[in-house]
């Protein structure tokens, strides 16, 4: 698969910002946060100049619609308005794409044509995405995950007056899972919750999951560094119920006693905690609890959590088996030692 050089979708809001309009948008990608984010901000920029509902009109790929036959209404003329929108979703579904290519040699200037295609482009040196690059109508919109995701957290709560740390941020991730359009609503939620607090803290979010009535990974975590079993169970299998799979479930618990297998390395260098969280890649606030579970846990009984850790894991990727059954095992091969 050719890699894809399209233009991010952020380029496309800029544009906005700046007054232009564009007489068409092509929208693409995974991220059906950005995507949708993107549409509504194309809406809302042509929404002045359009005076009558006859001059917007909708469309959907593989509802026996013709893309040719969509782009001749595109070109006539407006009812009463200065512009017309013409908004097609599902772009990948029609079967006469390259027809496109013709309409995009002489745009009418009084449309404004959307498309908005799911998923990325498999061929992107092919037409009619050629012709987009080539007159800066493509846009794609990539999904944000690990640091960018952190990243972004942090940069809604800048646009929302608020701050929040690199730290909290990442545990409201974690909390929630890399959906935007969770972690905004639960981020709303907080920013409503503080009111006149500048700072976002752990405190906010864990107060919002016990809101939630959920567990979290940090609650699992910690009840399998102490060794409590039937809180580990508890919390598990809640993060099962609430979506979280297997898969997320085993690489946090591989994170943890991967860290949990160097406190001792830690220790010997004598460094503060702050220094030595860091350098774990563990919130500082949760240091000390590693330590003290580091206590309870054997070298031994650490190899023994890595096996177990490395057969949920194949479990995982070559069998039919299912996430509770698998979490399940883990759990109590790790407790039981």
């Amino acid at each position: 698969m050719a890699k894809n050089n399209f233009p991010p979708v952020s380029d496309c809001t800029k544009s906005l910002k700046g007054g232009m309009l564009k007489p068409v948008y092509f929208i693409s990608g995974e991220d059906s946060y950005s995507i949708n984010k993107t549409a509504d901000e194309i809406i809302k920029s042509v929404s002045p100049f359009i005076f009558s509902e006859f001059d917007k009109a909708v469309y959907r790929g593989g509802e026996d619609n013709s893309l040719s036959d969509i782009l001749t209404l595109a070109t006539t003329f407006p009812f009463g308005s200065e512009k017309k929108l013409v908004i097609v979703k599902d772009f990948e579904k029609f079967k006469d794409k390259k027809s496109l290519v013709g309409y995009l040699d002489s745009p009418p200037d009084f449309t404004v044509l959307l498309l908005i295609n799911n998923g990325l482009i498999s061929t992107p040196s092919s037409e009619p995405f050629k012709s987009l690059l080539t007159k800066d109508y493509i846009f794609e919109a990539k999904e944000l995950k690990g640091k960018r995701m952190v990243q972004w957290v942090i940069d809604y709560a800048e646009e929302n007056s608020k701050q929040i740390s690199e730290e909290d941020a990442r545990m409201l991730v974690e909390i929630v899972g890399e959906n935007r359009a969770l972690i905004q609503d639960q981020l709303e939620k907080i920013i409503t919750f503080t009111a006149d607090n500048m700072e976002i803290t752990r405190q906010d979010i864990s107060f919002l999951a016990a809101e939630m009535k959920e567990y979290t990974i940090f609650d699992l975590l910690d009840a399998v560094g102490r060794k409590e079993a039937d809180s580990a169970f508890k919390y598990a299998y809640n993060l099962l119920d609430k979506g979280k799979g297997a898969v997320f479930i085993v690489v946090m618990l591989t994170k943890y006693f991967t860290a949990l297998s160097r406190i001792g390395e830690i220790a010997i260098r004598n460094l503060p905690a702050a220094a030595a969280a860091k350098e774990l890649e563990i919130p500082h606030w949760n240091y000390k609890d590693y330590v003290n579970a580091r206590r309870l846990y054997s070298e031994d009984q650490l190899v023994n959590a890595a096996e177990a850790l490395l057969k949920a894991d194949v479990a995982i990727k070559t069998s039919s088996t299912g996430d509770k059954t698998i979490i399940s095992v883990l759990l109590g091969e790790i407790l039981s030692s």
